[in-house]
């Protein structure tokens, strides 16, 4: 069965480790695998990255993203990256 898939634009710094730790720290080893994270696009200069999590994992993330120590907002979340574009 094919896992459907949401996609958050998220806004931070060091955003592709920080992601990582959070959600490791957060749910273990076990929830990383469930969310099975992907990085899309990385944007240094705007410190925003898309990323891509398994749709039943998305209150998992954000409460992940919610609670690390450096600040990391998700400004979007969307069914498909069109829908991220503004």
């Amino acid at each position: 069965m094919r896992e459907n898939k949401r996609y958050l634009l998220v806004e931070g710094k060091n955003l592709d480790k920080n992601i990582e730790r959070a959600i490791l720290d957060f749910a273990g080893s076990l929830g990383m695998a469930k969310v099975s994270l992907s990085f899309i696009n990385i944007d240094e200069n705007k410190n925003q990255a898309v990323i891509s999590v398994n749709r039943e994992a998305i209150d998992l993330v954000r409460a992940a993203l919610c609670i690390w120590l450096e600040k990391i907002t998700v400004k979007r979340v969307s069914g498909s990256l069109k829908g991220l574009k503004t």
